[in-house]
């Protein structure tokens, strides 16, 4: 009975061992550590929206860049305040030539750096929408936003600067930009510069021509007259 007693009596820390050792296979198997996981880690929902974002930026500064294509004059029109509504209308009031574009200054801004067009610096300042105009006809090109302006009573909505020939235009200088000639103004203008010394020339040659006339007839009809007295 004593051995039996021996034989079935067990250390109390070997129990405690195998408890143990047992807990942790379990908890192992369980959670497996990440190098022995076959599950794909999965990108978190902040790093897709930050490539996503990323992706956007960079396809606004090539739509930017690709708008600078033969473009004439860029002009930046404070927007705050537009509905969506407003933008779908004047976007449709415009000429073919020109087109609007919503865009951050940022973006915008390293879109024209190093360029002629970098000397719209100043107008990076609030919210811009921009108007990019491939067209000579500059004076038709902005007249549409001006009749929108009054319009819809956006008074406050005005142009933020432009640049032309890489000259920078300030809100208070527009007027030059839109009372500018158009080419066909500019060619007639180059025509009558060249027609108006030919007509002086002509008119000077042309004078004492007249005057002989004048004398030649007056002294035919003198003899005619001194011609039918004699007869008589």
């Amino acid at each position: 009975m004593a051995m039996e007693a021996t034989l079935l009596s067990f250390p109390s820390h070997s129990l405690t061992q195998t408890k143990t050792k047992t807990q942790t296979q379990t908890h192992f198997l369980s959670n497996p550590p990440p190098f022995l996981s076959s599950k794909p880690k999965r990108p978190s929902k902040l790093s897709i929206r930050s490539a996503i974002s990323r992706n956007k930026k960079e396809a606004t500064v090539e739509t930017v860049k690709t708008q600078l294509d033969d473009c004439q004059l860029l002009a930046a029109i404070k927007y705050k305040g537009f509905t969506v509504k407003q933008f779908q209308d004047l976007r449709r009031s415009l000429p073919e030539t020109t087109t609007l574009v919503v865009a951050k200054n940022t973006l915008v801004y390293k879109a024209i750096e190093g360029t002629p067009w970098e000397a719209l610096k100043p107008c990076m300042t609030g919210m811009n929408a921009w108007l990019f105009v491939h067209s000579e006809e500059i004076p038709a090109a902005l007249k549409p936003y001006r009749d929108f302006q009054k319009e819809k009573k956006l008074e406050e909505n005005d142009f933020s600067g432009a640049v032309f020939e890489g000259k920078f235009y300030a809100p208070g200088d527009f007027k030059t930009l839109e009372n500018m000639p158009t080419r066909a103004e500019i060619y007639a203008k180059m025509l009558g510069s060249i027609k108006n010394p030919a007509s002086s020339l002509v008119g000077t040659i042309q004078a004492p021509a007249r005057e002989l006339v004048m004398v030649l007839q007056a002294y035919v009809k003198k003899l005619e007259e001194e011609g039918g007295g004699g007869g008589q």
